[in-house]
C-alpha cells in the first residue's frame, strides 16, 4: 500500500472517531437535560406523604398514622422502594396502634448522608429521626430482609425502647457463609455494572434502562414515585450494599432478646427458575438453600424465650406484598403481647 492511500485511510478513521465522540457528547448532553427535567417533574408530581424531619442538617422522611402504644416501626430491606414496600400493610396495622414507616438516608424522599451507611449509622439515624419527629417508645420493630440486622442493632443500642420484634424473611448475620456452605461457593455479589450505572445516573441512563416497573400489587402512584426517585435511591442502595459485611458483623454481636415477644416469618415458596439460573445451581441445591434459610430463621426465633415462627409457603421474599395478611397478623400478635404485659 502506498503512502497516499494509507494517509486517506488514517484520515477516514480520524473522522469516524471524531464523529463517534461527537455523537456520544450529544447523547450525554441530551440525556443529562432529560434527566434534569424528569427529576424536577418527579419532585413536583410526587411530594412526600407524611413529613420531612431535620436530623442534624439534612432531612429524613417519615410517615406515621394511628394511635395507641406500642408504636410499630417498619424497617425496609436493601432496596430502592423504602416505605413503598409496606404499602399493603401499614394502614391496616395503623388501625390497631401507632405505626411509622420511614426511608433511610438517600432512599426515595430522604436526603443522602455523607456518613458510611451500615447498621450502626442506620440505628443512629432512626433514633434521631424518631426523637425529632416526636415519636415515643415503646416500639415494636419490624424488619424485612436486611431490615432484620438493622432492628437487631437498634435493639442492641436502644434496648430500653424496644418491646417486641417481627422478622419478615429477615437476613441472618451468618447467611453469607451458611449460603456458601450449601452452594459450595460464595454467592456472586458483583455490583460493578450497577455501580457504573449509578455513577452515571445524571446522564439519564438509570431512568432509561429501568423502564417501567411492573408491581401490580402495589399502588400505581407509589410505584411511579419509586421509579421517579430511582436514580438517587440506587446510589444509596449500593452504599448500603458495600457495607453489608460490616452490618452483618455488628448484628452478629447481639442475639439476646430476653423475653421480648418475637415473631419470625419465613418465605418457603420454591426458588423460581430465574433465581436458580442466576445462582448457577441445580434444583436440588435450590431446595437445600431453602432449608438452610429455614434453619437460619429457626435460629432467629431462638433469640427470645417468647417467640413464634411461621413458615409461609405461598410467598416469595417480599411476604408483605405476597401475603400482607400474614405480616399484619404477626405484627398485631406482638402488639397484643406487649400490651398484655404492660401495666
Amino acid at each position: 500500500m502506498t503512502a497516499a492511500p494509507r494517509s486517506r485511510i488514517v484520515r477516514w478513521l480520524k473522522r469516524g472517531l471524531i464523529g463517534i465522540v461527537g455523537l456520544l457528547v450529544i447523547a450525554v448532553i441530551t440525556g443529562s437535560i432529560w434527566e434534569a427535567i424528569a427529576w424536577r417533574r418527579t419532585v413536583a408530581n410526587y411530594p412526600p406523604p407524611g413529613k420531612m424531619v431535620d436530623v442534624g442538617g439534612r432531612k429524613m422522611h417519615i410517615l406515621c398514622s394511628g394511635t395507641g402504644s406500642p408504636t410499630v416501626i417498619l424497617e425496609a430491606g436493601l432496596d430502592v422502594g423504602g416505605i413503598i414496600g409496606w404499602s399493603l400493610v401499614r394502614d391496616s396495622i395503623a388501625l390497631k396502634t401507632r405505626t411509622c414507616a420511614y426511608n433511610r438516608a438517600g432512599i426515595v424522599w430522604s436526603e443522602p448522608s455523607p456518613a458510611p451507611h451500615n447498621a450502626v449509622t442506620v440505628a443512629a439515624d432512626l433514633h434521631a429521626l424518631l426523637a425529632a419527629a416526636g415519636e415515643k417508645p415503646p416500639y415494636v420493630m419490624v424488619g424485612h430482609s436486611l431490615g432484620g440486622p438493622y432492628i437487631m442493632t437498634y435493639t442492641k443500642y436502644h434496648g430500653d425502647e424496644v418491646a417486641g420484634l417481627v422478622f419478615v424473611d429477615a437476613s441472618h448475620p451468618e447467611q453469607v457463609k451458611r449460603m456458601a456452605a450449601v452452594l459450595g461457593k460464595m454467592p456472586d455479589a458483583s455490583l460493578r455494572w450497577i455501580t457504573l450505572a449509578a455513577s452515571l445516573s445524571w446522564t439519564g441512563i438509570v431512568r432509561l434502562a429501568s423502564g417501567q416497573a411492573k408491581m401490580p400489587k402495589l399502588p400505581p402512584e407509589r410505584v411511579a414515585a419509586m421509579q421517579g426517585y430511582l436514580p438517587r435511591s440506587l446510589g444509596q442502595e449500593l452504599i448500603e450494599a458495600a457495607s453489608i459485611d460490616s452490618t452483618f458483623a455488628e448484628a452478629g454481636t447481639f442475639h439476646t432478646l430476653g423475653d421480648r415477644p418475637v415473631f419470625v416469618l419465613t418465605s418457603m415458596a420454591p426458588m423460581d427458575s430465574n433465581a436458580i439460573k442466576t445462582l448457577k445451581i441445580t434444583p436440588e441445591k435450590a431446595k437445600e438453600f431453602k432449608e438452610a434459610w429455614r434453619a437460619m430463621h429457626d435460629d432467629e426465633a431462638s433469640w427470645s424465650s417468647r417467640s413464634q415462627h411461621e413458615l409461609v409457603y405461598d410467598a416469595t421474599h417480599y411476604i408483605q406484598i405476597d401475603r400482607p395478611d400474614v405480616v399484619i397478623r404477626a405484627v398485631r400478635s406482638v402488639v397484643d403481647s406487649v400490651r398484655a404485659r404492660t401495666p
